[in-house]
């Protein structure tokens, strides 16, 4: 009996690595793909190991959260392969709806939803969850806001990261030991730009793995269960498998609902978010990785926006007869062009570049902060209410 309870855990627990892989596949390297910089096999590749290493060593502490903090007693074998189902459940609701899933927050609400059926509900622990859960958009907006603000629109005219025709490098032959070279085309910058790129979707992979292989991992740790350390090892083959398979798709679409922002702006998006999460998860907070994503763009696209306002007017929106331009960050620039001074108005050229971001996108982006733990919770607790002695 507990061999195949076992087995339909490690059945459900792929299914939630695999959908996991496919979504943070794509926001990590959607934007180096999409600019050229690597194949998409190797963007699979360099997350599966990134996610791995990230689940080994910081996510241990989100692991100890989920298995054995959110709720007073441990979290047995039937019980999380029941919870498992929830998350499946969660993801299931996103991916009808068209927007990644939160599935560090259905993860956790669906063992709070066990925690307080059973009366074993950890009310300190799920407060500062929640808590986190409340300031985390919050941080991310405002440090998007002073990147957009003061910070991004002075880099975006002195570093230009672009993909040359031909090879970044070759390998010279002639010799007995073969060297790399330069590509036909290849400049220092380019390099140097390339292999920035390359090292921030590597971090933004590892923030991915501490947040999200615990998901997949930790309620099959447990009486019964696996032992951590296969657990992860699990969680990251499913999460890597969705990553060289479903996430071809979401990394030529990801962030085209929400802004056309250039490869630069997506590097300081991925850098914050992930700093967030990794933060976030070092100290056993489960976060998605997702919600310090968006909010970031939001944040950089409000303080690219608002420039030409001063922040007081910014922030009380007396504004006057200024235009606010809501798409600057998509706007092409000239390096000849020195960005505009706090409160003066932009040129004609970036006043009339496309909106920034769909705020109907957002809406359902933060619906689904809200909904997709709400659903987990309730249907956790009617189940474990009707059938204890899952438990």
């Amino acid at each position: 009996m507990i061999e195949t309870l076992l087995a339909v855990g490690i059945i459900a627990s792929i299914f939630v690595g695999f959908n996991i892989g496919g979504s943070s596949t794509g926001i990590a390297w959607g934007p180096p793909v999409g600019a050229g910089i690597l194949k998409k096999t190797t963007a699979a590749a360099l997350m599966t190991f990134f996610v791995f290493l990230g689940g080994w060593t910081v996510g241990q502490n989100v692991m100890d959260t989920l298995s054995g903090d959110i709720i007073t007693v441990d979290l047995t074998l039937t019980a999380g392969v029941a919870v498992l189902f929830f998350i499946g459940f969660g993801i299931l609701i996103a991916n009808i709806f068209g927007v990644p899933v939160p599935t560090s927050m259905t993860t956790v609400g669906a063992i709070a939803g066990l925690g307080l059926a059973t009366g074993t509900l950890n009310y300190e622990t799920i407060a500062e969850i929640i808590t986190w859960w409340v300031v985390t958009p919050v941080i991310g907006f405002w440090i998007g806001g002073i990147v957009g603000r003061y910070i991004y629109p002075a880099v975006n005219r002195r570093v230009q990261i672009k993909k040359s025709d031909g090879p970044l490098l070759t390998v010279d032959r002639t010799e007995t030991i073969p060297k790399p070279r330069f590509g036909p085309n290849t400049t220092w910058q380019e390099l140097a730009s390339t292999a920035t790129v390359l090292v921030i979707g590597c971090y933004m992979a590892f923030s991915a793995g501490a947040s999200n292989v615990p998901n997949a991992a930790a309620p099959l740790v447990g009486e019964g269960g696996l032992e951590p350390n296969l657990a992860i090892v699990l969680a990251t083959l499913a999460i890597g498998a969705g990553g060289f398979t479903i996430a071809r798709r979401t990394m030529d679409s990801v962030g085209g609902e929400l802004s056309d922002i250039p490869l630069l702006a997506a590097l300081f998006v991925m850098v914050t978010a992930s700093t967030i999460t990794t933060f976030l998860s070092w100290i056993g907070i489960p976060i998605s990785l997702v919600m310090a994503t968006v909010m970031t763009i939001v944040g950089i696209g409000w303080g690219r926006a608002t420039r030409p306002i001063t922040f007081r007017e910014a922030v009380t929106r007396d504004v006057g007869d200024k235009e606010i331009a809501s798409g600057a960050i998509t706007a092409e620039v000239s390096e000849d062009d020195a960005a505009q001074p706090i409160g003066e108005e932009e040129t004609e050229e970036v006043l009339q570049a496309s909106d920034l971001f769909n705020p109907r996108a957002i809406i359902k982006y933060v619906s689904m902060w809200i909904i997709g733990p709400a659903v987990s919770t309730g249907l956790a607790y009617g189940f474990f209410v009707l059938f204890p002695g899952v438990t």
